[in-house]
C-alpha cells in the first residue's frame, strides 16, 4: 500500500514539476524585462524577405545613436544574425546566475542559438516541446542589463516558436512586419499582421524590402520583384507604411563580410533611406507611449 501510495505521488510530482519550472522561468524573464525599456518585434509571414537584415542594420543604427541594444536571435533552425554582423564562432560568457550575450564590435548584445553551439554548421532536429523548452531557458537565463531597445528576431511564420515568445515576454512595444513587394508576400504577411493584432501586439509599421533595383551604370529603376506591395497592404489594413529598402548589391557583400551595410557605405542612397525608416520606427514608439501615458 505504501509503495503504491509512494508511486502515485512520484506521478503527481512529475507532472507537476515542468508547471513549477514554467511558471518559475516565466517570472525570471519578466523580472529581466524590466531593464529593457522598449521591446520590439521583427516578424514576416515567410522565410526570405530579408527580416535579419533589417533586424541586424535597425540595432547597428540604433547603437550608433548612442542607444544600448541587444538582439535576440529566436530562429531555432536557420539562425543568421551572428553572420550578419560578424560574430560567428564567438560563445556568450556564462556566469552563476546565467550568461552574458556576445557583442558586436558596433557595441549590440547579442544572443543566438548559433553562439550556444559548439558547432554551428550541425542542424538541430527538434521537435515542437524541446524548441519551446530551449527557448524559455535562453529567455529566462540571458543576462541582458539594461537595455533602451531590444529587438527579437523571430523566426518566419506564425508557428509555436513566435507564440511562447509572445507569450513570455510581457509589454511588448510593437511588432515591425518585413515584406517584399511581390504579391505572394502580400498575401503571407495579412497572416503576420492577424497573428499580431490576435495577441494584442501593437504594429508600428511595414517595411517593404528589396523594392526596386536603380542600374547603377544608367540610373534606370528596374521593378525585378515589383513594388508597392507593402504601402499597399499598409493602406488596405490600416497600418503606418514605415517606407520601402531598394535591392543593393552592397547590402549582400556587407552581409556577406559580416558587417552592417550601414556602417562600411554610411552616404548611400540606400543607408539614406534606410536611416529615415529609424527615425519612423522611433517616433512611432515615441509617439505610442505619449498616448498610453494619457
Amino acid at each position: 500500500m505504501t509503495n503504491q501510495k509512494k508511486s502515485a505521488n512520484e506521478v503527481v510530482e512529475q507532472k507537476i514539476k515542468p508547471m513549477i519550472e514554467k511558471i518559475a522561468q516565466k517570472k525570471k524573464v519578466q523580472e529581466k524585462m524590466t531593464k529593457v525599456k522598449h521591446k520590439i518585434m521583427i516578424m514576416s509571414g515567410k522565410g526570405g524577405v530579408g527580416k535579419s537584415t533589417v533586424t541586424a542594420n535597425l540595432a547597428t543604427a540604433l547603437a550608433k545613436k548612442g542607444y544600448k541594444v541587444g538582439i535576440l536571435d529566436s530562429d531555432i533552425h536557420g539562425p543568421s544574425i551572428p553572420k550578419i554582423l560578424g560574430i560567428q564562432g564567438k560563445h556568450p560568457e556564462t556566469t552563476e546566475t546565467g550568461f552574458h550575450p556576445v557583442t558586436t564590435p558596433h557595441g549590440v548584445k547579442v544572443i543566438s542559438m548559433d553562439l550556444l553551439l559548439s558547432d554551428s554548421e550541425k542542424p538541430l532536429i527538434w521537435r515542437g516541446p524541446l524548441k519551446m523548452k530551449a527557448i524559455r531557458q535562453i529567455l529566462s537565463d540571458i543576462e541582458w542589463g539594461e537595455l533602451d531597445y531590444l529587438l527579437v528576431d523571430l523566426p518566419p511564420g506564425t508557428g509555436d516558436e513566435p507564440l511562447n515568445i509572445i507569450q513570455l515576454m510581457p509589454e511588448m512595444d510593437g511588432a515591425i512586419i518585413i515584406t517584399a513587394p511581390s504579391d505572394l508576400s502580400q498575401y503571407v504577411v495579412r497572416k503576420a499582421v492577424s497573428m499580431a493584432r490576435r495577441m494584442n501586439i501593437p504594429i508600428i509599421g511595414i517595411i517593404e524590402n528589396m523594392s526596386g533595383f536603380v542600374c547603377p551604370n544608367c540610373g534606370e529603376r528596374y521593378e525585378i520583384l515589383g513594388s508597392g506591395g507593402g504601402k499597399k497592404i499598409s493602406e488596405e489594413m490600416n497600418l503606418n507604411f514605415l517606407g520601402q529598402i531598394p535591392i543593393d548589391p552592397k547590402i549582400t557583400e556587407n552581409t556577406d563580410q559580416g558587417t552592417p551595410f550601414i556602417i562600411n557605405d554610411p552616404e548611400s542612397q540606400t543607408v539614406k533611406i534606410f536611416n529615415g525608416i529609424v527615425q519612423k520606427i522611433q517616433k512611432a514608439i515615441e509617439k505610442s507611449n505619449e498616448t498610453n501615458q494619457k
